[in-house]
């Protein structure tokens, strides 16, 4: 299934295709896949090429996989629990030059999911963000330093089938996308003052 994004100018085509299901296949994600996704991850732009993002990856059946379903909450327990491959995103809270804070670590980390929620569809797969879970049981059972900031899990994998959710998601799954105008979110000289551009 897709649900391709309705846009309004031309854009790159895998981020056309890029979005967010719940309905996972248990088919398995091919190692040289993942890697890929991860090397999209890895050239991500950063401040002072600090590249703070890290990631524990966890595939079906794994000890890593486990432990990530059980930081999530229980909505997103019931659909991510079937996504062969979850992934917890993480970053470093400041510069390894200097100690000191890195204010755009959780941008940065961003940057790098976001390179590899594109690198997903042009490797065939779909992948979903949640910010549903719990960092601090994550930072116990992954053992992670207190300079790292588990921020967010990624569902990947292909996708599956709407029978496998329950009503109320299989009913979002198959809603048509929207995205705000953009005139309310590019401005020109002041704030809230749409651009021209549109």
């Amino acid at each position: 299934m897709k649900n391709t994004a309705p846009t309004q100018f031309p854009i790159n085509p895998y981020a056309i295709e890029r979005w967010s299901p719940r309905a996972f296949s248990s088919k398995p994600v091919e190692k040289n896949k993942l890697q890929s996704l991860f090397e999209a991850a890895r050239w991500s732009a950063s401040a002072f090429n600090e590249q703070p993002w890290r990631f524990i990856v966890g595939i079906k059946g794994d000890a890593a996989y486990d432990k990530i379903v059980e930081t999530l909450i229980d909505w997103n327990q019931q659909w991510a629990g079937h996504a062969p491959v979850l992934i917890m995103n993480l970053a470093k809270k400041t510069f390894s030059h200097n100690g000191k804070p890195n204010a755009t670590f959780q941008y940065d980390l961003g940057q790098s999911a976001a390179n590899i929620a594109v690198e997903a569809v042009y490797q065939g797969l779909l992948s979903h963000q949640m910010s549903g879970f719990d960092p601090e049981k994550a930072r116990v059972l992954f053992h992670i330093p207190d300079d790292y900031q588990p921020t967010s899990v990624m569902a990947v994998g292909y996708y599956g089938h709407l029978d496998d959710l329950p009503a109320d998601m299989a009913e979002a799954e198959i809603r048509s996308r929207s995205r705000k105008n953009l005139n309310d979110l590019v401005y020109t000289d002041t704030f809230g003052i749409s651009t021209n551009l549109f």
